[in-house]
């Protein structure tokens, strides 16, 4: 990481750290948290995390990394009349944005449980998981925000794009899904769904959930084949290089476009 970068994080983390979206995240958070605890203990707090984690931190990371990249903008023209390089000032952009995120993510979900504690020793390495994955979809998430904010010039258009990703990825993927299983229920569809799965970070996500918190049922027909492949040698390395994937490749497309784009 250059100097450059270094300095415009610096600037970018007091920035948002300042801005109140970031406060009432963490809040929200560790106020589900406290509730879910105080009225069910640790274990039935984890589960009904699944579900807060699924929807409620992509959509926040969709939606502020777009908001956060359109009300920069003039900043960035400035920035970019300077002796500052873009890659630079992207790097530093992205990372100003989805580091704050997690480290809130992480906060609001951790806190609470740090204060009251776990039950039993296997729920640490539950809320361990839960707060890896939602570190995992932040960076996801922000990643395809910035790609969104730099190829849509318009503000309101680029938020309607965003609000449709989440809910493409959220809920409209598993009905796509479940309508190609009811099509092909004669043929043998595990290797596919496994490969369906690994096209939506959510389903992903989801689906390392539920296996930690021994839901797999959950999953339908198609449980023991993710079972028996995420609890194999090859599992959780596929699961980590996918999640990379899917941060790596959007970013590095909004970078490229980053580039190109005639400020």
């Amino acid at each position: 990481m250059t100097a450059t970068t270094l300095l415009i994080l610096r600037y970018e983390l007091r920035n948002v750290l300042r801005g109140r979206w970031l406060v009432a995240y963490t809040v929200l958070l560790a106020g589900l948290a406290e509730a879910l605890l105080r009225s069910g203990g640790s274990g039935r707090a984890l589960l009904a995390l699944v579900n807060l984690v699924l929807l409620v931190v992509p959509l926040v990371s969709v939606v502020f990394g777009a908001l956060y990249l359109y009300a920069s903008r003039e900043f960035n023209e400035l920035l970019l009349s300077q002796p500052v390089g873009r890659p630079a000032l992207f790097r530093g952009l992205y990372l100003g944005v989805a580091l704050p995120l997690a480290a809130a993510f992480v906060a609001g979900i951790g806190l609470p449980f740090l204060w009251h504690g776990v039950e039993e020793p296997a729920h640490v390495r539950t809320l361990a998981l839960v707060v890896a994955v939602g570190v995992g979809l932040t960076a996801v998430f922000v990643a395809l925000a910035f790609l969104v904010a730099v190829r849509v010039e318009d503000r309101a258009r680029g938020l309607g794009v965003v609000m449709l990703l989440w809910l493409a990825f959220a809920v409209i993927y598993d009905g796509m899904v479940l309508a190609v299983v009811s099509a092909f229920a004669q043929w043998p569809l595990e290797r596919p769904m496994l490969a369906l799965m690994l096209m939506n970070p959510i389903d992903l996500a989801r689906v390392l959930l539920l296996l930690e918190l021994d839901l797999s049922a959950m999953l339908g027909y198609t449980g023991a084949v993710f079972r028996r492949f995420f609890g194999g040698t090859w599992g959780a390395p596929v699961a980590v290089l996918a999640m990379l994937a899917w941060v790596s490749l959007p970013l590095a497309l909004a970078a490229r476009a980053f580039r190109r784009k005639d400020f």
